[in-house]
């Protein structure tokens, strides 16, 4: 029988290991990671979880009430462009990299003859995120989309910034960002102004503004801008690397004009950028820039959700944990039906928020490492619509968590104010709820990217055979149908109609999709560990997302013992799953 976690025996969600305390992280690995490479993996996961639980988390609070200053100039009138880091944070950054955060997934590591696979690579990123150090995890991302892209698109000219970007070795290391956001478009990428002139040696001279970059001090900074007589819009975009230094070690001609001041991510130094004559190198093909950024695009949302998902869960294992430990008219918070509702509720949105993600994860694991066309097409469609819900549902799980807490977690001294105003960011980063809406549509209309969704529905589903699931597969089947109907209106009406519902729309494939995956992972553990943990959860969530059988959602007062293994995964014995 699978214990019972005591959450009481911790004082705060930290100093801990979040790897051992966060059993839905390891049951999505378990499924979708060979066991050959959990065997390798676990123990370094578990070491991983350790050293954020402990020293990266403390730092992480350090880091955040002393955030990067910007130098522009020194005290000989001279710019510099510096960013200065507190020690704890640059001693987070060495720990992070130095575990494989970004190399390992590009690069074989240490005792293995390939690299990690995609799901792994993710769900120790997700750890990180327990941190709640955005100024680990944005930088991170990026590096990892920058690299992304030069493995993509990059003819071998640029391999000195790949192997900075892959490196294991912090002082080898280059972070990368992506300089998008322009004063006068904003999501417009194709208003974006920003010129770039080629040299006799090959190299491009940039001149104009970025407007919001992160990571501002990036060694490899991705830039989209447009070369002389390109067409306007998009189309006209190409692409470009930037460094800080040019490749005889000079700094690059360009100025951080200020940083930011922002509501959250403190410990991202995000800023303005003047480029005055900046040397460049065009990366892929001219004027394809925007399609080759979008691959970074991509990933970054996959990022973004992951994110949201890590989010998430601090959020949740502090509220179990403030709940186990204090009482309140004679009995403690976990004790009283209201709160025990609350807690289920939460602990359910946050499993099946992993879920979703780890799905989507899955599909561009296919999509990379074996380049399926389906694979492509259901990664597509799933990454923007886990990043749009999960970043909705972390701010208001965060948000939720400081209630729990009470006046305690409106203090500063407490995590719950960061863990709000770094999840407020996540809604709005790599396109906001509506640019992720209407990404959707046009998946949809020019990929057909719901036909391999609706077959993965399908694909699940079919997997349910325990007669005990039954009630809950038939109710996901009809909102199936009836969600293949949905999109087919959506896709036979007017473009302003089909923008009107595109939030609707998506919310809904994200619920009947979800709740087909929680299906199918309650039928593998009912099958592979004989416990009904996850059916327990999956009606939890097609009983709050897709109301149309109250019967079925009837468990709104769950035994003991289904709140028992929902917010403490203990085993359910299937006998008692009705």
């Amino acid at each position: 029988m699978t214990t019972p976690i005591n959450y009481a025996a911790l004082e705060e969600g930290r100093h801990c290991n979040y790897y051992t305390y966060d059993r839905a992280l390891q049951f999505e690995l378990r499924r979708r990671c060979e066991s050959e490479e959990l065997d390798w993996g676990t123990p370094r996961l578990r070491e991983f979880g350790e050293t954020i639980g402990h020293t990266v988390v403390d730092n992480a609070d350090i880091a955040d009430n002393n955030p990067p200053t910007l130098q522009t100039h020194n005290k000989h009138g001279e710019r510099t462009n510096e960013i200065k880091y507190h020690p704890a944070h640059l001693e987070n950054e060495r720990l992070v990299y130095e575990a494989g955060i970004i190399a390992d997934v590009f690069e074989a590591p240490p005792g293995r003859e390939t690299p990690v696979s995609v799901p792994y690579h993710f769900g120790q990123f997700y750890l990180m995120e327990y941190a709640s150090s955005v100024g680990l995890g944005c930088p991170a991302a990026m590096t990892g989309g920058a690299a992304l892209v030069l493995d993509a698109f990059d003819d071998g000219t640029l391999q000195e910034f790949y192997d900075g970007l892959t490196a294991r070795k912090y002082e080898e290391l280059m972070t990368g960002a992506m300089f998008l956001t322009e004063k006068q478009g904003g999501s417009d990428v194709g208003a974006n102004e920003v010129t770039a002139e080629q040299q006799n040696d090959g190299t491009y001279k940039l001149y104009g503004e970025k407007w919001f970059c992160s990571n501002l001090d990036s060694e490899a900074a991705l830039v989209l801008a447009r070369r002389p007589d390109a067409p306007d819009g998009t189309d006209g975009l190409s692409l470009f690397l930037v460094s800080t230094h040019d490749r005889d070690g000079e700094p690059t001609d360009y100025r951080f004009r200020r940083l930011k001041d922002k509501l959250g991510t403190q410990t991202v130094p995000t800023g303005e950028v003047v480029f005055e004559g900046s040397e460049a190198y065009l990366i892929g093909e001219p004027e394809n820039g925007f399609k080759q950024m979008s691959e970074m695009l991509n990933v970054e949302r996959l990022y973004n959700a992951v994110s949201a998902c890590g989010g998430m869960g601090r959020s949740v294992l502090e509220s179990k944990v403030h709940a186990a430990n204090r009482e309140a008219f004679g009995k403690r918070l976990d004790e009283h039906p209201l709160l025990r509702r609350d807690l289920l509720e939460m602990a359910v949105d946050h499993e099946a928020a992993l879920a979703f993600t780890f799905e989507a994860v899955e599909a561009f694991h296919r999509r990379e490492r074996t380049d399926a066309e389906t694979a492509r097409r259901l990664a597509r469609i799933l990454i923007p619509i886990a990043k749009y819900r999960t970043a909705r549902l972390a701010v208001d799980t965060a948000s939720y968590a400081m209630e729990i807490k009470g006046g305690d977690g409106y203090v500063e001294e407490f995590v719950h104010p960061r863990l709000l105003r770094n999840a407020q960011v996540l809604p709005i980063w790599e396109g906001p709820s509506n640019v992720m809406a209407l990404d959707v549509l046009r998946a949809m209309a020019r990929e057909a990217a719901h036909e391999p969704l609706l077959s993965l529905i399908d694909e699940r589903l079919d997997t349910v055979a325990n007669p005990a699931l039954d009630a809950l597969a038939a109710v996901v089947r009809s909102e199936r149908e009836k969600l293949e109907t949905a999109i087919a209106s959506v896709g036979s009406t007017s473009i302003e109609s089909a923008q009107h519902r595109a939030k609707e729309l998506t919310d809904y494939v994200f619920d009947v999709t979800t709740a087909a995956i929680l299906l199918e992972q309650a039928q593998w553990q009912l099958t592979e560990d004989d416990d009904a943990r996850k059916a327990l959860v999956a009606r939890q969530f097609i009983g709050s997302y897709l109301r149309t059988d109250r019967e079925i959602a009837s468990d709104s007062r769950p035994s003991n013992a289904a709140f028992d293994a929902i917010v403490r995964y203990e085993r359910f014995h299937p006998d008692r799953f009705e």
